[in-house]
């Protein structure tokens, strides 16, 4: 077999592995609800793969620069959902989607102008949520509809991530970890929820599910933070697995507080 269909071959496996993440992600979030919706969107099923396929092709002080120019895209990500949600209220998908995206662009462009270190990230982070949090808070209470999955969704989806894997493995040799690392951020999950969501149920409903996901965004960076610390101390693999636990680890800590809070009401 060639090298170049070796590769081929073996990133049409990893934009598969990393399309079935996500897509299953996402089928548990419309039929469970905005709120474990939001902390199953909030767990690493697209960025997740991204870096393990980095890890794969790169050794651990890529995979650990990776994570510093992914810390402060997660605030960004925030600012994201904070426009979507704010829009998504009164004004159509096109406005309010376009809004977020741009608002997303926008900030991922000036982070990569600048080399990050972990306090600068941890700081961003702190900021934008101490931000967001609160002016989201308003939006997270909305009853959720029932949705009917139309022929397209899955796919469409699958299409989303395979396309970012695509994109990640194929051009981290040359645009090097800080480039990677803002790529693998691009919030999939976040962005196909509400292309399919917001025409079929609703800008409102949609919203909740972005609002109610704002405390479990704050643990992926945490999360993201944990890659950066394991993989320059212990490697990749080390790095990503202690991440993964994180993030899981600290949805399971909200879920259980929420339902505490829900049994005491």
């Amino acid at each position: 077999m060639s090298l170049d269909l070796h590769f081929i071959l073996f990133l049409l496996l990893r934009m598969a592995i990393a399309a079935a993440f996500v897509v299953s992600a996402s089928v548990i979030t419309e039929r469970s609800g905005p709120v474990i919706g939001a902390l199953v969107a909030t767990l690493p099923v697209s960025a997740g793969p991204s870096y393990v396929f980095l890890a794969i092709d790169h050794d651990a002080a890529f995979i650990a620069q990776g994570a510093l120019s992914s810390l402060p895209v997660n605030a960004a990500t925030i600012f994201m959902a904070l426009t979507y949600v704010v829009l998504a209220q009164r004004h159509s998908l096109l406005v309010s989607c376009g809004s977020a995206f741009a608002v997303w662009i926008a900030i991922a462009s000036v982070i990569r102008m600048f080399d990050w270190s972990l306090t600068a990230g941890l700081a961003v982070n702190l900021i934008a949520f101490g931000i967001c949090i609160p002016l989201l808070a308003g939006y997270r209470d909305v009853k959720m509809p029932l949705v009917t999955r139309r022929w397209y969704d899955i796919p469409m989806r699958a299409a989303l991530v395979a396309t970012l894997v695509a994109i990640v493995v194929s051009t981290s040799s040359w645009v090097g970890p800080r480039i990677s690392g803002i790529i693998a951020l691009y919030p999939v999950v976040f962005s196909s929820m509400m292309v399919i969501l917001h025409p079929r149920i609703g800008g409102p409903p949609t919203a909740a599910v972005l609002a109610n996901s704002a405390w479990g965004l704050l643990g992926f960076g945490m999360a993201i933070a944990v890659v950066h610390v394991g993989a320059t101390s212990f490697g990749s693999a080390i790095g990503l697995s202690l991440a993964l636990a994180t993030c899981i680890a600290w949805n399971l800590t909200l879920w259980w507080n929420g339902r505490r809070k829900r049994r005491a009401a």
